[in-house]
């Protein structure tokens, strides 16, 4: 789909809350294959300040219910790929700072100026990270939510249900949709440029203490965070 220039709602779900500190939403993307999920995160940082990972334009109601939580500041494009909402998220918040990965810097720049493709967010919980041999073209989070670690990853990682009749056989060819975590064909040909970094990145992230889950931008948490990361760092 092509970029939104304007505040554009799509189908999506409530305002999830995880923790205190990270909250998240699932929108509806309409795909040849069927509606596809799509995942927002926000992170409350110190402060009062907001991280927005992945951005979603939100009805009105939970759009209010976000500010309610603190001050949009952040606005992070974790890949060339999510770039649907950036601009009205843009034209919304106007101090928004635009955080994007080095290697996406040419096609995000085409929607919206980015400010920085390294940033500290200012607060010691949240740690953004550039993705292990991908060419620096993904960004990652590690959410420090008090009780345990969160990871947030964007496009490397799939959870999407099973996928039934003659569109999820076409998508699981294609690596979507068997019914547990995965890196699709399709998104690892274009993604993946050094396996053995990827697969070294996977082991570290496995490696967290208090790794409690991943939230993807592509279907549900993984609540079995460590055993996943290390079958997909194998394969």
């Amino acid at each position: 789909m092509n970029p939104h220039e304007t505040w554009k709602v799509l189908p999506h779900g409530s305002l999830e809350r995880v923790a205190d500190n990270l909250y998240t939403v699932v929108g509806k993307l309409p795909m040849p294959f069927g509606e596809t999920p799509r995942r927002m995160t926000v992170v409350v940082l110190a402060g009062g300040r907001l991280a927005i990972y992945s951005a979603i334009a939100l009805a009105e109601p939970e759009m209010q219910r976000l500010e309610s939580l603190g001050r949009p500041t952040f606005l992070i494009v974790p890949s060339a790929i999510h770039r649907l909402d950036v601009r009205p998220w843009k034209d919304r918040y106007p101090a928004l700072v635009v955080i994007a990965p080095e290697g996406a810097r040419a096609p995000i720049s085409e929607v919206v100026a980015i400010d920085t493709t390294a940033a500290d967010l200012g607060d010691p919980r949240v740690n953004l990270q550039t993705v292990a041999g991908t060419e620096r073209r993904e960004l990652a989070m590690v959410v420090d939510t008090g009780g345990g670690k969160t990871l947030v990853v964007n496009d490397l990682i799939f959870n999407l249900p099973r996928m039934p009749g003659i569109a999820g056989l076409g998508l699981r060819l294609l690596g979507f949709g068997p019914g547990h975590p995965t890196m699709p064909k399709l998104v690892k040909r274009k993604l993946v440029k050094d396996e053995d970094a990827v697969r070294a990145q996977l082991r570290t992230w496995a490696g967290l203490d208090g790794l409690e889950r991943i939230l993807v931008a592509h279907g549900a948490p993984i609540e079995d965070p460590r055993s996943t990361l290390l079958a997909l760092a194998a394969a």
